[in-house]
């Protein structure tokens, strides 16, 4: 578990598979950036949820929980690159926990853990070009963009451009 101003951020609880569906998973505005789908009905949230745990289990990856509410509001997570790097491999928020510092919380947290579990001296950070959020937070930590790469969205095969983010930690 890792812990900040406030949230958590833990390995998910399969009781926790309605409010997840209800924070995250059902918001089309959740998944815009990302490379996952919606989950149309609340019946869908249980058996991606048993999914999620077992994608944990080998993957430093967590479930965001608000403090004070004590509810799942989105997931990240970061993997080692090589001996000296590791990189942030996203960070979801549902659209009711943006604009609240939530974001800044939990990459400063990914970068400190880097820092003192894998013993990383550079951390990688990649956006959207048109993740005007997502940008603004890399910049804000003084991350250098490294370059650009265009890509196709898994999901409907549309083109996107890819930035790419590096910082000394």
């Amino acid at each position: 578990m890792i812990e900040t101003k406030d949230l958590l951020l833990d390995k998910a609880k399969l009781a926790d598979h309605k409010k997840m569906y209800e924070n995250v998973w059902r918001h089309k505005e959740a998944a815009r950036y990302m490379f996952w789908r919606i989950s149309e009905e609340e019946s869908d949230a249980l058996p991606r949820m048993e999914r999620t745990i077992a994608f944990q289990k080998d993957h430093d990856t967590y479930l965001i929980y608000e403090k004070k509410s004590g509810e799942p509001i989105g997931f990240a997570g970061m993997e080692r690159v090589d001996e000296t790097t590791v990189r942030e491999e996203g960070i979801c928020l549902g659209p009711d926990f943006i604009s609240r510092g939530y974001g800044k919380q939990v990459l400063q947290a990914l970068i400190e853990r880097g820092r003192q579990v894998y013993q990383a001296e550079n951390f990688l950070y990649s956006c959207r070009k048109e993740n005007t959020a997502s940008r603004k937070l890399a910049e804000s930590f003084g991350f250098t963009k490294t370059g650009e790469e265009e890509k196709e969205d898994p999901r409907d095969g549309s083109s996107y451009t890819m930035y790419h983010f590096k910082k000394k930690i």
